[in-house]
């Protein structure tokens, strides 16, 4: 589930932001699952349920959930996770990776990581 650490100097939301993205993507919330109502979430995890709402809006936003009027949010399915998010992440990756190049780190040393990432390491 979703872990929240008080010392973190991330805002809750940013937590709970995280939290729930990193469930949609390691699989443990499935496309198309609804997810738990902003009230119960709020009360599970013991915050303020504009919290909750705060990131259901920024996860909208992004592409990774949608919200239904009157029957609550649901994962979106992968296809339709925001293009926008995507570019994002490659321009974070690029520059952490030129970055890492500038540290020493080889293209192997990359590409091995990567392939160690995505299993498949044995291929190659």
């Amino acid at each position: 589930m979703i872990r929240l650490d008080y010392r973190d100097a991330r805002p809750i939301y940013e937590q709970v932001k995280e939290g729930l993205r990193h469930l949609m993507v390691c699989g443990a919330i499935q496309p198309g699952e609804k997810l738990p109502s902003v009230r119960s979430l709020a009360a599970s995890l013991a915050i303020n349920p504009n919290t909750i709402q705060r990131a259901y809006e920024a996860l909208e936003q992004e592409g990774y959930l949608q919200a239904v009027p009157g029957k609550g949010c649901f994962a979106a399915q992968r296809e339709d996770v925001d293009q926008n998010r995507r570019t994002s992440l490659l321009t974070v990756f690029d520059r952490t990776a030129a970055e890492l190049l500038f540290l020493g780190m080889s293209t192997y040393e990359l590409c091995h990581r990567l392939r160690q990432k995505t299993g498949k390491e044995a291929a190659q």
